[in-house]
C-alpha cells in the first residue's frame, strides 16, 4: 500500500481487480455482486488504512481522563475487528454468487461420485 495512495484510488483498484474475477457472472446477480464488491473493495481498503495504524500505535492506547489514566483497547482495532468481520461475510457472499467451477477433464479422479454413491460416509 502506498501511503500516498488515497482510500478511494485503491478502493476502485480492488473493485476493478473484483469485476475481473466476476465478469462471467450472471446478469441477474449482477446488481447484487456489483454493490457487494463495491463495499468489499471500500472495506479492504480502510482495512489496510486500520491495519497500518495499529501497527503505527499498538493495539493499547493510553487514556487520559483528569487525573486518571489507563490503558485501554486502541479504537481503530475496535473498528477493524468489527469491519474484519463485515469484510469476510461479504467475501464469503460474493463467493456462494459465483458461478461453480466444471470439472475439467483431467482433473477429475471420480473421488467426488465414489463418495457421494457410498452410504456409510
Amino acid at each position: 500500500m502506498k501511503k500516498e495512495e488515497s482510500i478511494d484510488k485503491r478502493a476502485l483498484a480492488e473493485y476493478k481487480r473484483l469485476s475481473r474475477l466476476f465478469a462471467d457472472i450472471d446478469e441477474k446477480k449482477r446488481k447484487i455482486v456489483d454493490g457487494l464488491m463495491r463495499r468489499a473493495a471500500f472495506m479492504k481498503a480502510t482495512l489496510e488504512d486500520l491495519e497500518k495504524k495499529i501497527s503505527d500505535e499498538d493495539v493499547l492506547d493510553l487514556f487520559k481522563q483528569g487525573e486518571y489514566e489507563y490503558y485501554r483497547e486502541h479504537p481503530a482495532l475496535k473498528s477493524y475487528n468489527t469491519t474484519i468481520k463485515n469484510y469476510s461475510s461479504v467475501i464469503k457472499q460474493l463467493t456462494e454468487l459465483r458461478p461453480k467451477e466444471e470439472s475439467r477433464g483431467g482433473d477429475d479422479d471420480g473421488f467426488e461420485n465414489y463418495a457421494s454413491d457410498r452410504e456409510d460416509l
